[in-house]
């Protein structure tokens, strides 16, 4: 069964909060939700929030799949089990994802913010699952893609300013096209991606899986590769198969929570 807070604050997203134990808010799209995980069946009965939440895919067969391949996998699966990976904006997924880098959560988060144009407020009593219509939804491409580096000073996203500008006009240009990198071979959707000023292979491939469902991308950091070099020695993500990203997952939070 989906985790949310497993899911929610796992390093796949930025506008959530848990604003009390137990209790999350957050913006998606158009619409400010504040639930707990109490809430899930009526929160799974939203075609929405059913899509979002990636309710449809069967996380118990993919977990025996991973489990399957390898002893330290299978403890990685077993302590994540409940995380899934959330069907976000594409766009909205390359953005913090740019904005994520040599950064820590909190400053990320303040960036995404401002950039939005300030943040919901959960309201004073929580007496279940709540959503309106959010007044902050995200920038898109062709509203940025006419700002100056000037323009996104007052978010003090320092030199990552002009990798988003670059970003917008690549994706307003039809230059990066997102939409067609759902089914794009792997390599070709990240090389694609990499056209953006900024854009490497980790940003590329946490676009892929977090804000397209590529779940045969495989981001890459410093933590992943000391996780791989000591857990996974001579493995290569693809081994993991079609499910590596979920894997990916699965390892992460269990060097930042579990091991």
């Amino acid at each position: 069964m989906l985790n949310l807070r497993k899911t929610l604050f796992c390093g796949q997203c930025f506008r959530w909060r848990e604003t009390a134990p137990g209790i999350f808010c957050g913006t998606v799209g158009n619409r400010f939700a504040v639930f707990s995980q109490q809430d899930f069946p009526q929160l799974s009965s939203d075609p929405f929030w059913h899509h979002y939440f990636d309710l449809d895919t069967d996380y118990a067969a993919l977990n025996q799949q991973l489990a399957a391949l390898n002893s330290n996998l299978q403890k990685a699966s077993l302590h994540g089990a409940g995380i899934h990976i959330l069907r976000q904006d594409p766009w909205e997924a390359l953005c913090s994802f740019i904005l994520s880098q040599n950064n820590n959560i909190p400053r990320i988060q303040g960036i995404i913010g401002r950039l939005c144009g300030g943040e919901e407020n959960p309201p004073e009593s929580y007496n279940g699952f709540f959503q309106k219509a959010a007044a902050y939804p995200f920038p898109r491409p062709e509203t940025l893609a006419s700002y100056s580096v000037e323009d996104l000073a007052p978010l003090r996203c320092g030199f990552r300013a002009r990798y988003i500008l670059d970003a917008a006009r690549k994706v307003t240009d039809g230059t990066v096209q997102l939409e067609k990198l759902h089914t794009a071979p792997l390599e070709e959707a990240r090389a694609s991606l990499m056209q953006i000023i900024g854009v490497g292979p980790k940003v590329a491939n946490c676009t892929l899986l977090y804000g397209l469902h590529r779940m045969d991308a495989f981001p890459m950091d410093v933590w992943m590769k000391r996780a791989m070099k000591r857990w996974f020695p001579g493995t290569k993500p693809e081994t993991f198969g079609p499910a590596a990203g979920l894997a990916q997952q699965y390892i992460f939070d269990f060097i930042r929570n579990g091991e």
